[in-house]
């Protein structure tokens, strides 16, 4: 064989093994905006996927925490609920998501109150009981709500 033959083989090769490595990566990457009705309406589709989306914020609970087949354990993580986006008139959480954060990360947003804007990126990690369990990985505030005035 010619050098300049194995040469070439050797640059091909090259090529696919870290053409490979940067298209998996690329796929990691990859972040689906949406909402979070779409992904209770679709959880399957999801599943195994980072999803970013804005919410309002509701609460912080322990729903969904310690259920074995979705184990996120309530030593290590602390739950949240997020409100309905097709109910305006009143408050109403969105149960059927389960939201998880690291206690670490949920430290640093204690100051979170109801009604206050998020955008959140997570990984659909199951979908137990045809329900979306996401692990939050970023949490931004995008806007605090209006406190009531105490009168």
């Amino acid at each position: 064989m010619s050098k300049k033959i194995v040469l070439l083989i050797v640059f091909v090769l090259t090529v696919g093994i870290f053409g490979g490595f940067y298209n998996s990566a690329m796929s990691e990457n990859d972040v689906i905006k949406t909402t979070s009705l779409n992904i209770v309406a679709n959880p399957n589709k999801f599943l195994n996927k980072k999803v970013k989306f804005q919410a309002t914020f509701d609460k912080f609970s322990t729903l969904g925490l310690d259920y074995k087949k979705a184990l996120r354990p309530s030593s290590k993580y602390i739950g949240i609920l997020i409100q309905r986006d097709d109910v305006v008139d009143h408050n109403i959480p969105l149960s059927e998501m389960k939201l998880f954060l690291k206690k670490e990360l949920a430290e640093k947003h204690i100051d979170l109150d109801t009604g206050d804007k998020i955008e959140l990126s997570a990984v659909v990690f199951s979908t137990a009981l045809n329900d979306p369990w996401l692990d939050v990985e970023e949490l931004t505030v995008i806007k605090k709500a209006k406190k009531e005035e105490a009168k």
